[in-house]
């Protein structure tokens, strides 16, 4: 161990990372060369927060971290995602695409400060991303429509900072996916699709759930069975979307008359993975739209749910590359931290 290593946590600190979620809070201590020398989480997501606790909220997750310096230090902490959100601890203002202008490369110039009581904390907060219709370009899909992102904006700028020049497809699967459109290293459209909420909407609150199972084994695509009804029903969606009201009721007339299902708990989980490929393939038939069919699609998240994903689009014939989630967000607040830095010289 050198002694750098060896030296305490405090004296090596240089700044904090935090992503924080609807849910959970991730943070990470990293020093004068951006390496990470700690990390902790939480369970203390912006929903479970009015805006006086997410000092608290943070100091319980970082505290130790800055245990033994004095009280006229400071350290930066640069927070992505939702604290920044208008129910979140500061809003933290939209910043909006305009064709002449890198809104990934301004992301640092345009932080939102926080005023906090413990005077060791210096906050910032990134800001999200905002998208008004293009009225000269409404066909395509980069052009697209009222948007809004806030903590994705983060990852691109990571997946920027790694590969400067990419030109392509991303997509970013969770609750609401978003899906970006990069040229030459600069963002020039997005679009959400509520899949995520809209699988979890059918599945636990409509007629279909007394059709679908619920036990642990629903989901998993290892299973052959599983696997060709997702890719079926993505397929299907992919195929007419105009008619995905029927074919959703349609898994439930399968539960009632289809005698070629399996029988008892593996009845639920076949229908279950029917159900996600329609709801994904819904979303893939906007989405890829404007694709080629070998084009390259690079996806940004939680490495099961990319997947899926995966799954789908090579079974569509596109190309996929995976990015983890951590590793964008903590290259992206890298690339933002420095950005600061460099414009504060």
């Amino acid at each position: 161990m050198s002694a750098d290593q060896a030296a305490p946590l405090a004296d090596r600190l240089a700044w904090v990372a935090v992503d924080w979620g609807s849910s959970n809070l991730r943070a990470w201590a990293l020093d004068d060369q951006n390496a990470i020398i700690a990390d902790a989480s939480g369970p203390r997501g912006m929903l479970g927060l009015a805006p006086d606790e997410f000092e608290g909220a943070l100091l319980e997750t970082i505290g130790d971290w800055l245990a033994s310096m004095a009280r006229d230090e400071a350290i930066e902490v640069l927070i992505c995602g939702m604290a920044g959100a208008r129910q979140g601890w500061v809003e933290a203002a939209y910043l909006p695409l305009a064709e002449e202008s890198d809104v990934l490369a301004e992301l640092g110039s345009r932080l939102t400060p926080v005023p906090t009581q413990d005077p060791r904390l210096q906050v910032r907060i990134v800001p999200g991303l905002c998208q008004r219709p293009n009225a000269e370009a409404p066909e395509r899909l980069e052009a697209g429509g009222f948007d809004v992102m806030r903590g994705e904006e983060t990852q691109l700028a990571g997946l920027m900072h790694r590969h400067p020049a990419f030109d392509g497809a991303v997509c970013l699967p969770g609750t609401h996916a978003k899906w970006a459109r990069l040229e030459n290293g600069r963002i020039t459209g997005f679009t959400t699709f509520m899949s995520g909420e809209l699988f979890k909407l059918l599945s636990q609150n409509s007629v279909l759930k007394h059709s679908l199972a619920t036990d642990e084994g629903a989901g998993s695509l290892s299973d052959e069975g599983q696997r060709l009804a997702y890719l079926d029903g993505i397929d299907t969606a992919m195929a007419a979307p105009q008619r995905l009201s029927a074919e959703l009721f349609g898994i439930r007339a399968r539960d009632l008359l289809d005698s070629r299902l399996p029988a008892g708990e593996a009845r639920g989980t076949r229908l279950s993975a029917r159900l996600s490929g329609l709801v994904l393939g819904l979303e893939l038939a906007g989405a890829t739209a404007n694709l080629a069919p070998d084009s390259r699609v690079v996806l940004i998240g939680d490495t099961a749910l990319c997947q899926r994903y995966r799954l789908a689009l090579e079974h569509r014939g596109f190309s996929v590359g995976i990015e983890a989630n951590a590793d964008m967000i903590l290259a992206g607040l890298g690339r933002i931290h420095q950005a600061r830095l460099a414009a504060s010289d």
